[in-house]
Formats: structure tokens, sequence, C-alpha cells
């Protein structure tokens, strides 16, 4: 285990599931990033970092987070992506629900107001290291931060959600987000990204919160 990621360790909160033991077999395929979310799962199971802002799923669904298998599941939130999403494996996500995921044995976030990956690390121990370097904007803690000193803490499940999507030409500013059950948020921001997925700039799309 490289130093970043023991350093991400050290300042994460607690661990969702107390009992450290992990045996998810459909980690193999993932290769050494794989057994990289192995170690880390086998030290701390599932937390959160940087208050909240970013959430490593654990291994096990518990009362505060989805667990690895069903989170990844085909038929809870990927299904609403129509196929966008059908390649990547989850781990982790931002405060607005942005995806950390593995796909083809590279680290990226999985955009997912319009369903795009985006590569940014080649092992966990990098994608750790980004973290730590850039957490504001690797996980929206700034906003994550003063939203909840206004309008208090996320509830464990909760994300923030753009009333105005990004992508639909919402601001990036704390009116413009709501908190929102993390399943219900995928599932409303597959809907979008089904409809957006290749339409030329200015096409007309109907944003409904499912």
């Amino acid at each position: 285990m490289g130093p970043s990621v023991q350093k991400l360790l050290e300042i994460a909160g607690t661990p969702f599931v107390r009992d450290i033991e992990c045996s998810i077999e459909s980690l193999d395929h993932l290769g050494e990033i794989g057994t990289s979310i192995r170690d880390v799962l086998a030290r701390k199971n599932g937390f959160f970092c940087f208050e909240s802002a970013l959430r490593f799923f654990p291994s096990v669904t518990v009362e505060t987070s989805w667990g690895l298998a069903e989170w990844n599941s085909s038929d809870l939130w990927k299904a609403d992506y129509r196929g966008l999403a059908n390649n990547i494996f989850c781990f982790a996500e931002d405060v607005f629900g942005q995806q950390f995921a593995v796909c083809e044995g590279k680290i990226g976030t999985f955009e997912v107001e319009t369903g795009d990956f985006r590569t940014v690390a080649l092992s966990l121990e990098e994608w750790a290291s980004m973290m730590l370097l850039d957490y504001n904007q690797m996980t929206g803690f700034s906003l994550a931060h003063e939203w909840q000193v206004r309008y208090g803490p996320l509830r464990p499940r909760h994300r923030l959600m753009a009333k105005t999507p990004f992508v639909l030409g919402g601001e990036y500013s704390l009116e413009n987000f709501a908190a929102l059950d993390s399943l219900q948020l995928m599932k409303t921001l597959g809907n979008l990204a089904h409809q957006i997925h290749a339409l030329p700039d200015g096409s007309k799309v109907k944003f409904k919160v499912i």
C-alpha cells in the first residue's frame, strides 16, 4: 500500500462496516486496482473523507451506504443509463454523485449527467495522490462544506444534485443544489444522460426528478 493511500485512510472517518473481512470475488477482474481496493477495505471497510464529500464504498450494503456489489449491479441505477455504465466498476463517489470507477484497467470519473468516462489515474495510489493534492476539485469539498454549514449535515446516503444540471446550464452555487438520496440521484441523472448522449447542442430534453 502506497503512502498516498495510507494518508487517505488516516484522515478518513470511521469505517462503515466494523467487520473488516472482505471477500468480494468480483474484484478479481479489476487486476492490480482490484487488489488495491481490497487492501483498502481490509484496513477500513468503507468511509467518508473531507466532511463526507468523498465516499469510498464498503464491501457490503449497510444503513449508511450501498456496498460495492449492489451499487455495481446492472439492475440498480445502471439500468437507467441504458448501456452507458455497463463497462465501469464504481468504488467511490464525490459529493455530487460523480463516480470514481475502474474501466479497462484505468481509474476515471464517470460523469453522471452525461454518461462519459474520463481517465484520471492508472493506479489507486495515483488516484489517492490526486485526491490529497486537489481534494476540493476532485470531491466538491468547498461547496459541500458551505452547503452543510447553511443547511445542516448531509444524510449518510444523500448527495447534492444540481436543481438545474450543469450540462443544461445550471450554476455552481449553493442555491442550485439540493440533497437527494444517492440512488434517486443516479436514476434521475441516468435518464438525463440517456436523453442527451450523442445529441447535438441545442436539442430539447426533459428533466424530471425520478
